[in-house]
């Protein structure tokens, strides 16, 4: 009894030290959003309210999409996100493939390597990435899609080591067997990974695939480099030049961050369990 009783408070508090947490993480983002709905000046004298009554507008929202052109970064943050996504999964994949099942001279240096990979931050070799860029003609260049595509090369090369590391834990998981049946029956490397491997790791490449969007929706420093003409702009920077001009516009500034954290938010809520699934697996079988 004692020791149920002893359970119990312990669950209870591990509960409330949650809840706690929770709030103090839930709170902002709600706080935020309902000031999105207040005038400026309500927001000075009120800002703890629900918007209610006169205390409610869509004034803020209205000057967002036609001042800020909310719309084409949208555009532009989307298709850098999901450009970002599909090449890390197409890259990923076969490389953690390769590392899981094939043991070659070089083999360990490179998986160490890959490990290493996540010890460097962008901001260690953005300088020479934008050299390099430069000199290929890609970054710098008025055209669109050649610096769309200067932000989503090292954007995805800065998320490959995560995501090898996810994969090649879940996929040395997987049973060596079916692959050497599907060997058996005539099939070749490639046709093992795409009909055998890949239906099977389904939960940690859509981990890898979420997280690598979201990385890259909410990546600011890279933009900054080489997104410079306003028409490119992605949703974060765009955020960032509202800030710098539009300082004590609280009210426009509630809510353009509501217009950039719901979609995250939105995001998780629905692929949550994919998000937990495809982490904890590769996490115990690595």
């Amino acid at each position: 009894m004692a020791k149920k009783l002893k359970f119990s408070i312990g669950r209870g508090m591990v509960y409330l030290t949650l809840l706690f947490w929770s709030a103090t993480t839930i709170y902002p983002i709600i706080w935020v959003v309902q000031n999105s709905f207040k005038a400026k000046d309500k927001i000075l004298a009120d800002s703890f309210s629900l918007p209610f009554g006169e205390l409610f507008t869509f004034a803020n929202y209205r000057k967002a999409f036609g001042n800020l052109n909310i719309l084409n970064a949208y555009k532009n943050s989307i298709f850098i996100s999901a450009m970002v996504a599909l090449l890390v999964i197409f890259f990923a994949g076969m490389g953690a493939y390769a590392l899981s099942r094939y043991k070659f001279r070089g083999s360990k240096v490179l998986y160490s390597l890959v490990i290493a990979g996540m010890m460097f931050p962008a901001f260690c070799t953005i300088i020479p990435v934008f050299s390099m860029e430069f000199s290929w003609g890609i970054a710098g260049t008025g055209n669109w899609f050649l610096t769309m595509l200067s932000v989503i090369l090292p954007q995805t090369a800065g998320n490959l080591s995560f995501a090898m590391v996810v994969l090649i834990g879940y996929i040395k998981g997987l049973p060596l067997e079916l692959e050497e049946a599907a060997y058996m029956e005539g099939c070749n490397a490639f046709q093992i990974y795409f009909k055998v491997v890949l239906p099977l790791t389904k939960p940690s490449f859509a981990t890898v695939a979420i997280f690598s969007f979201l990385w890259s929706y909410n990546d600011l420093f890279t933009q900054m480099f080489f997104l410079k003409r306003p028409d490119m702009y992605g949703i974060t920077t765009l955020l960032t030049q509202l800030t710098s001009k539009e300082g004590t516009n609280y009210g426009l500034m509630a809510a353009a961050v509501s217009l950039v954290i719901v979609p995250v938010i939105v995001v998780y809520c629905f692929l949550q369990k994919y998000i937990i699934k495809g982490m904890t697996a590769g996490a115990v079988k690595g």
